[in-house]
């Protein structure tokens, strides 16, 4: 059994959503490799939510393949630490060097359907990311570079931008869910 599914099997979910995706998560792990994406059903991805000082703004990429503003994050690849893989893409997807951990555990666990699509010219068919979120801190006029292969933009978005200017519609009940617990957090 994976770290991380061990993990998840002790995550106290929020809400119904939570509760639907935390077995779904245990039921695929029982089902095959779900590291890599080797498996092409559903596979582990971790995302970075990152807030400002202030907490009122995330910061976010316009994703190239889902042509929408969006949190970042990416794909395990065999790593079976979310927490490092959520830092390890926020690294380089935004050129961010100096951030902080403001939770240790995930903010969020969440089934995440994904359309068939093409990348670096192949077909990648429809699946389900078993995306774990992790909340981290930084500071709005640190550097922040695009990643032209992944991103076209970045910005600092208010939590309302990010609702009002998220295409992939299927993430707004996911980034509501994060800015609720952020918004009951005591940090």
């Amino acid at each position: 059994m994976s770290k991380t599914i061990e993990m998840i099997k002790v995550y106290k979910p929020y809400n119904e959503q939570e509760e639907k995706d935390k077995k779904f998560f245990i039921d695929c792990e029982e089902s095959g490799q779900i590291l890599t994406r080797e498996n092409e059903k559903c596979h582990l991805t971790s995302s970075y939510f990152v807030l400002d000082k202030t907490h009122k703004k995330v910061l976010c990429t316009f994703h190239n393949i889902f042509k929408s503003w969006s949190n970042g994050g990416g794909h395990a690849d065999g790593d079976d630490d979310m927490l490092y893989v959520a830092k390890k893409e926020l690294n380089e997807e935004t050129s961010l060097q100096n951030f902080k951990v403001l939770i240790n555990q995930p903010i969020s666990i969440d089934s995440v359907p994904v359309l068939g699509h093409f990348k670096r010219g192949k077909y990648v068919p429809a699946h389900i990311h078993l995306n774990v979120t992790y909340l981290f801190e930084a500071d709005e006029e640190d550097e922040i570079k695009i990643k032209p292969d992944e991103n076209s933009d970045i910005a600092w978005l208010t939590f309302d931008e990010l609702i009002s200017k998220s295409t992939e519609l299927y993430m707004i009940p996911i980034y509501k869910k994060i800015i609720e617990k952020i918004e009951n957090l005591n940090i």
